[in-house]
């Protein structure tokens, strides 16, 4: 085995950096350099299984050594997939099973520094000695830009009653949760260029709220909407006509806190909603 180190200056946070690297969204764009369509299973949890595999079920069966979130994740190889089964360690696995791969980041003043370092077989070293920094200045790009999100639905209703139902405050309030335990009681919306909203959201139980708002930057009835959070991240939804109805199409950038996943369940969860609000009412 060769041990090989890897290292790369990234301006943005650990946390953001830790977001692109174990978010399923992100971790696809970044692998790809490895083989196109790449991908792990896991639960991303210290002591868990994790399967790295190829579209073709090929791959390796490991173990997550180590994980501190947004500071250090490490893993320990065991053997090979094929035809998305585990494989019996035989000799050829033996010269490279138990090797290790980390991650280790560091912050400083907004900026992190990313260091790799694996436990390569000889004949691979050439190989991730190549592929490895094409990897990392993707990890790079991604984490020093928004991360954009897209959700969609088609509506079955005429135009005209979707941006009503959209932009109307007393519509709002009927379907902007994303479950049946969350609502929004109060909302307010002044939808033109410049405008600003504000939707009050919150737990049934009392137990949590938070105003959700933001200024429009963009409006064209029945068309386009565009507008940036309080946060200063950016939103885009289009209103596209389909031969069943008008498809909504939402990119929104997304925030450090939450995973990928969570936030664009959450919001998939509320156009979903609305789906159904506007066809029913």
């Amino acid at each position: 085995m060769k041990k090989i180190h890897f290292s790369i200056g990234i301006n943005a946070s650990a946390q953001k950096v830790w977001q692109v690297l174990w978010n399923d969204i992100t971790y696809r764009k970044w692998t790809a350099p490895f083989q196109e369509g790449s991908y792990a299973l896991s639960y991303w949890k210290e002591g868990s299984d994790i399967q790295f595999l190829s579209p073709d079920g090929g791959g390796m069966f490991s173990k997550i050594e180590q994980s501190k979130p947004n500071e250090f994740m490490s893993f320990r190889h065991l053997g090979e997939i094929k035809n998305f089964e585990k494989q019996p360690i035989d000799e050829k696995t033996k010269l490279w099973s138990g090797g290790l791969e980390s991650y280790s980041l560091k912050e400083e003043n907004g900026n992190t520094v990313l260091d790799v370092n694996l436990d390569a077989p000889e004949n691979f070293a050439e190989y991730f000695s190549e592929k490895f920094p094409k990897a990392l200045a993707v990890v790079k790009e991604l984490a020093e830009q928004p991360i954009e999100l897209s959700i969609e639905t088609i509506v079955a209703a005429p135009i005209e009653k979707i941006w009503e139902h959209w932009t109307a405050p007393e519509h709002i309030t009927q379907w902007n949760n994303a479950s049946a335990d969350w609502h929004t009681p109060k909302a307010e919306n002044d939808v033109k260029v410049g405008g600003n909203f504000s939707f009050y959201m919150a737990a049934k139980d009392g137990s949590f709220g938070f105003d959700f708002g933001g200024t429009y930057t963009a409006v064209e009835p029945n068309k386009k909407i565009e507008y940036i959070l309080g946060d200063g991240r950016k939103v885009k939804i289009d209103f596209i006509k389909q031969d069943n109805g008008y498809k909504i199409a939402e990119k929104f950038e997304a925030e450090e806190m939450n995973s990928l996943e969570l936030q664009q369940g959450g919001w998939q969860a509320i156009l979903n909603n609305f789906k159904n609000y506007a066809e029913a009412n």
